[in-house]
């Protein structure tokens, strides 16, 4: 299964469509797209496990160049369109992508500073279409699979790269985690997917790519809007789609008149990236009927669950039984737990990925007996059911991405008025959570609104908006230990309801 298997098959159906240009790509024009890149990699020296990066906003060309890094074999990095120039640069420079693919409607002369000549940049509109347009549009003579490896984190330090193991494989061979999707989620040649959100993100991405893979049509949302989203919907007589509870919260505000629009093509309405409040779910549940399928996972692959909408009616606050690996909950001795207690949640049988350059963090993500963990904590009931109630960590998720309190601690801390801070996540009712900041000051008088603004814009000066805090609070100590570690959890507690 392949866009290009598709060609002959589809009956004109578009590979593409931009939900708000209304550009289209077919899928022959798509391969012979995905084929120019694959040729412009081998002639630059690209071989099956190299790397490039892509730093570029919902644009007709993204699928174009992850095809043909994927037909090539090579790992495909996607980089926010929401990093500053150096925070962006990072990720190129330690991921060794020898390509980095930028939009023109992005710092790419900023970026181009940070990277030197480590790195050759392509800017699509411009010199990209120069180096592409060229090349033979018939496919490499050796094709391999190819994959995604995207960044993230934890609450320590800078972002890390999610490898997946590659085991070389041809292009049509699918990869048992997409199979596993595909076939829960009747993707198939009729299948018309909107995707709301941006392509960086790893789920819009992987599912994309699935649903081309399966002969399906994606409808791509240049940016997120809750009613031209309910227009795309009617529109294009969607039947499938993917979202985040913060787009449901947004959609569900809309006045009756702008809910008017036709959903019943709608057949999966499918969510993740983030817990969606039970009160929202069931919400969108009464509107578009028991169409809402939820699933938990992530960039690591250690393992999937999957609910639908009886079962969850049954369960609520669920995320589901395990689709793909084996449910284990263990406690902080290594010792598996059983139904009903709470502890961290692993899976075995999905393993294979490391931390790219971190050894220590890849070790940190298995148990001794090799099951793997995003690192959060839960329970499975009686019948097998995962409850998540925690995360191990204090990665803030606001809206579905995840934001690390590091970088803008570390930011905060290097403004000369500020001896000690804690940054974390606090409640927010459309989002989930929000940043806030917690500031010792070294002059302590100085504490106030003129302060509060002033670290908040020192922060974005330096740091992509999201990862700042909207609110900063001011203490006259902070709470450590002797030894200097510093009770985050104590600071944390002030905010969140108290829970059983």
């Amino acid at each position: 299964m392949h866009p290009r298997d598709y060609i002959d098959r589809t009956d004109g159906k578009p590979a593409l469509i931009m939900s708000g240009s209304g550009e289209t790509v077919s899928f022959a024009e798509l391969d012979a797209r995905a084929n120019r890149v694959s040729q412009l990699l081998r002639s630059r020296g690209l071989k099956a496990g190299d790397r490039i990066a892509i730093w570029l906003e919902n644009h007709p060309r993204y699928f174009e160049l992850v095809w043909g890094a994927y037909n090539a074999g090579l790992f495909f990095v996607p980089v926010s369109t929401r990093l500053k120039p150096d925070e962006a640069a990072y990720i190129v420079r330690d991921s060794g992508a020898a390509i980095l693919f930028a939009s023109c409607d992005l710092d790419h002369a900023g970026i181009a500073n940070e990277l030197g000549n480590a790195v050759e940049l392509l800017v699509v509109g411009e010199s990209y279409e120069a180096a592409v347009d060229h090349q033979p549009s018939t496919p490499i003579e050796d094709e391999t699979r190819g994959a995604a490896m995207v960044y993230s984190s934890g609450t320590t330090g800078r972002p890390k790269g999610v490898t997946p193991k590659q085991v070389p494989a041809p292009i049509g061979e699918l990869p048992q985690l997409t199979q596993v999707l595909i076939d829960l989620y009747e993707f198939g040649p009729e299948a018309i997917y909107l995707s709301p959100a941006p392509l960086y993100h790893t789920a819009p991405l992987k599912f994309s790519m699935m649903v081309q893979q399966a002969g399906g049509t994606v409808v791509v949302m240049e940016k997120f809007d809750a009613a031209a989203a309910l227009r795309a919907l009617e529109t294009h007589r969607v039947t499938h789609s993917q979202w985040v509870p913060t787009m449901f919260v947004r959609m569900l505000r809309l006045s009756d008149e702008e809910k008017r629009f036709d959903t019943q093509y709608l057949r999966y309405a499918i969510h993740s990236a983030a817990p969606c409040p039970i009160a929202v779910k069931e919400a969108m549940m009464e509107w578009w009927g028991p169409i809402l399928y939820e699933y938990y996972g992530g960039s690591e692959s250690v393992g999937q669950t999957a609910i639908g909408p009886e079962e969850w009616l049954r369960k609520k606050g669920s995320v589901g039984r395990a689709a793909r690996g084996i449910l284990h909950i263990v406690n902080e001795a290594g010792e598996e737990l059983a139904p009903n207690e709470t502890g961290l949640v692993y899976f075995e049988g999905c393993g294979g990925f490391t931390y790219h350059n971190d050894p220590d963090k890849t070790a940190r993500a298995y148990s001794r007996e090799g099951w793997g963990t995003f690192g959060d904590i839960g329970h499975v009931d009686e019948d097998g059911y995962l409850f998540l109630t925690d995360r191990r960590d204090y990665v803030i998720n606001a809206g579905g991405v995840n934001i690390y309190p590091q970088e803008a601690e570390n930011i905060l801390s290097g403004h000369p008025g500020v001896v000690d801070v804690a940054v974390f996540g606090v409640p927010h009712p459309e989002y989930g959570e929000e940043v806030k900041a917690v500031v010792q000051l070294l002059a302590p008088e100085e504490a106030g609104p003129n302060m509060e603004a002033e670290l908040i814009a020192w922060c974005r000066d330096q740091l992509a908006h999201n990862k700042c805090p909207r609110s900063i609070d001011f203490e006259t100590e902070m709470p450590r230990e002797p030894t200097g570690k510093l009770l985050k959890r104590l600071l944390k507690a002030r905010y969140w309801p108290a829970t059983s």
